[in-house]
């Protein structure tokens, strides 16, 4: 528990110091803010800027945020020292992944604030974006795992994050897409905050996303090992 308290202090003090991660908790719900007061047409459903802008948050922020940190920390070989000094992988993930949580549902508990729901839909909000943030936590540590840099880190995350940001906006407007991306879960995350307030039942999502963390998991150990990183200590190489 000491380091990952000891990751979480570090992480914090360089959150100013990093602005390509700093932004990307500020950016959506920013965005949000700004369409939901300046915006209002006729006929328009209620907290559309909302929910549409938190699934797209839930799918850019936590995963670039923890990609760009693993990736920058290995190429700066500061994973490296942290495996040396007794941090295990999975302590350094705990610590990375809770602080970039901690963040990013600041920025949910804004999405949270615009919207017009009860008290009990705000519980709900809360716990949905939160599944949808950690699955993302997930995926970003898959991709930081398997990057040897940030350049090769944000050759993967562009793409990927375009796809999972985007695909529950064009799905709105596009049935076929909307076929196809409601296997994602950026897409189910968007359709349960539709749900608020609906006697709609939420099992398929939840289902959805529960498979989707299983799958980054799954990848997440997959890269981790082919890195060489194994049973918290570095892989001797040959010179």
């Amino acid at each position: 528990m000491r380091h990952i308290i000891t990751i979480i202090k570090k992480q914090i003090r360089d959150t100013l110091r990093n602005k390509a991660v700093f932004i990307q908790f500020v950016m959506f719900p920013a965005l949000a803010a700004f369409m939901t007061k300046s915006i209002q047409i006729e006929g328009m459903p209620a907290n559309f800027f909302v929910k549409l802008f938190a699934a797209m948050y839930v799918g850019m922020a936590p995963f670039t945020s923890i990609a760009a940190i693993i990736s920058e920390e290995k190429e700066k070989n500061t994973l490296r020292v942290l495996l040396m000094a007794d941090v295990t992988p999975w302590q350094y993930l705990a610590g990375v992944g809770s602080y970039v949580f901690f963040f990013c549902m600041l920025g949910a508990g804004v999405f949270c604030l615009l919207g017009e729901y009860t008290p009990g839909e705000r519980g709900a909000f809360l716990l949905i974006m939160a599944a949808g943030i950690l699955a993302s936590l997930l995926l970003g540590a898959a991709v930081g795992a398997g990057s040897g840099s940030q350049m090769a880190a944000t050759s993967v995350t562009v793409p990927v994050m375009l796809l999972f940001s985007f695909l529950p906006m064009f799905s709105t407007f596009n049935s076929d897409i909307a076929r196809v991306a409601k296997y994602t879960y950026t897409e189910q995350i968007r359709l349960l905050l539709d749900s608020l307030g609906t006697e709609s039942g939420p099992l398929e999502g939840i289902l959805i996303i529960a498979l989707n963390m299983i799958l980054f998991a799954g990848l997440f150990c997959l890269l981790y090992r082919r890195q060489g990183f194994r049973q918290g200590r570095p892989a001797l190489t040959k010179n």
